[in-house]
């Protein structure tokens, strides 16, 4: 019930008639591409990474730049020439989950235990380097297999256009 009908149904008079909403645009993400939201997911957990400023120990600061950077080359490579049902959830779970989960649980304890030296900097740090030779082998694995369809293709369209046997020409030549 909108606020002008309880006032009137209060004082008796007549409904305001319903004004209908209008929805002006389609949601961004709706409009994007499964890459470009990827992409734009990566911006914005750079973004708290940057945000995160003096909070985040300098050692926890440069993995997380690592792994950013090879992120985007991830995700520029598998715009580029795709990749896997499996190495796309993969990425999208890393993303959005396996490193923005830690980072914000990191930020929310106590300064104390967000020093250099702290065993919540050493674990995490110990999980950042387990995420970033993750994503370096997802990173070779999407170049492999581009390598392996390239090469597969060559082999298909050599056989198809090789030259034709000269004993199955017709005509009787």
């Amino acid at each position: 019930m909108t606020f002008g009908r309880f006032v009137n149904s209060l004082f008796g008079g007549p409904a305001p008639e319903a004004t209908p909403t209008v929805v002006d645009d389609v949601p961004a993400a709706a409009t994007l591409s499964e890459d470009e939201q990827t992409a734009q997911a990566l911006d914005d957990l750079r973004s708290t990474v940057r945000r995160a400023g003096r909070e985040l120990p300098t050692l926890l600061s440069s993995r997380l730049g690592q792994i950013d950077d090879v992120l985007r080359d991830v995700v520029a490579t598998i715009a580029a020439q795709g990749a896997s049902t499996e190495q796309r959830v993969l990425l999208e779970a890393m993303v959005r989950d396996y490193i923005p989960t830690p980072l914000h649980a990191f930020l929310a304890l106590p300064e104390r235990d967000r020093t250099d030296d702290s065993a919540a900097t050493a674990l995490f740090a110990d999980q950042l380097e387990l995420l970033e030779g993750t994503v370096r082998d997802m990173l070779n694995q999407v170049r492999i297999g581009a390598i392996e369809e390239l090469s597969t293709h060559g082999r298909f369209l050599a056989d198809k256009f090789q030259a034709p046997d000269p004993g199955l020409t017709l005509g009787g030549r």
